[in-house]
């Protein structure tokens, strides 16, 4: 690892080098989804799950009137379970699977190896730059994708605003320190008000960035951003860094390029960013609520029919995961993100 340059990095820029470096950057040299990975996300607890976002987006298809052509861009499209099963979803319905361009935004080159792979018999376009992408109404799905963007932290002591930074000097005994900055300039550069009865802020500047390419291109040609995250949606932002081995919680500042490094997302944040932005709105509801008025309990029912005892357990248990209150149910939000003219509340 060359650190030369770079013994001391704001606390995004430490998170950039653990996760996207080309040469040892986590998402860069292994693919960590599934058990034998470091976490497991929806898609592959329960294809149930993938369905039902391909049901939102065939509702949100027609709502827009069933263009002959439009974009479904998947924003890190992890092991490419989810547009796999979306894809065999649409098979029902040849219309939207004839008209739709489907697109992976993604940027590491391990895993567009694993969706090539995963995905050989489909016409998918994969991009790294939103100008790839061709002016249709574009639906953009994001699970599990703006928790992976690196963040910055910021905590005010008496009037005055430091940022989080990391010494890398000697990478087996790296610390966290502070800076003191001035939060105006950080404000001026996000055209936002972040410092706004906070005593601590924690955001990731290439979150808000993407949102606001998307809100663009949403409101130029029309179509959506359905986002699915954990997080929380009190205004008072916290301190939610933390990184993920085997499954398990770690040391963010051990074994650095090794581990998953994530944050919680703040949809309070996330929702005054955009409604920033004119002429669109935000809706906000848990994971368990969108699922449900979805149908997915009504779709496991079907599904579970004329299965051994041992099957349905398993179809249940998995259901189980992604509503109950315990577990995916509530930590997991969903936000759509639209137009104000265009009247949908499918899922909300």
């Amino acid at each position: 690892m060359n650190l030369k340059k770079s013994h001391n990095l704001p606390l995004d820029k430490f998170i950039d080098l653990s996760l996207y470096n080309k040469k040892f950057g986590y998402y860069m040299k292994k693919n960590p989804f599934g058990k034998r990975g470091d976490f497991i996300t929806a898609p592959n607890i329960s294809r149930l799950f993938s369905e039902m976002i391909a049901i939102w987006i065939i509702s949100f298809w027609q709502s827009l009137g069933s263009p002959k052509k439009f974009n479904l861009i998947e924003l890190g499209a992890g092991n490419g379970e989810m547009i796999k099963i979306i894809i065999e979803s649409f098979k029902n319905f040849p219309s939207i699977l004839n008209y739709c361009n489907f697109i992976i935004y993604e940027k590491s080159p391990l895993l567009i190896k694993t969706q090539k792979k995963k995905l050989a018999n489909n016409k998918i376009q994969w991009v790294s730059k939103f100008n790839k992408i061709k002016k249709y109404p574009s639906i953009f799905i994001a699970n599990e994708f703006f928790d992976a963007l690196a963040i910055k932290q910021f905590k005010k002591r008496k009037n005055l605003w430091f940022e989080k930074y990391v010494n890398l000097k000697d990478l087996n005994k790296a610390f966290f320190y502070e800076k003191k900055i001035d939060i105006k300039k950080i404000e001026k550069k996000i055209n936002y008000k972040i410092s706004h009865n906070q005593n601590f802020i924690e955001y990731s500047q290439l979150g808000l960035s993407y949102l606001k390419d998307i809100s663009r291109i949403i409101k130029k040609n029309n179509g959506a951003l359905l986002l699915i995250d954990y997080g929380y949606t009190e205004k008072k932002m916290k301190n939610t860094l933390k990184a993920i081995s085997k499954h398990k919680f770690s040391n963010v500042l051990e074994n650095i390029g090794v581990k998953d490094i994530t944050h919680n997302i703040n949809f309070s944040l996330f929702k005054n960013f955009v409604r920033q932005i004119d002429n669109l709105e935000c809706y906000l509801t848990t994971q368990k609520e969108f699922l449900i008025n979805m149908g997915i309990k009504e779709r496991a029912e079907m599904v579970s029919k004329n299965k051994t005892f041992t099957k349905k357990v398993d179809i249940f248990y998995r259901l189980k995961r992604l509503i109950d209150e315990d577990q995916m149910g509530t930590l997991f939000k969903v936000m759509l993100i639209k137009n104000k003219s265009h009247k949908f509340k499918v899922g909300f």
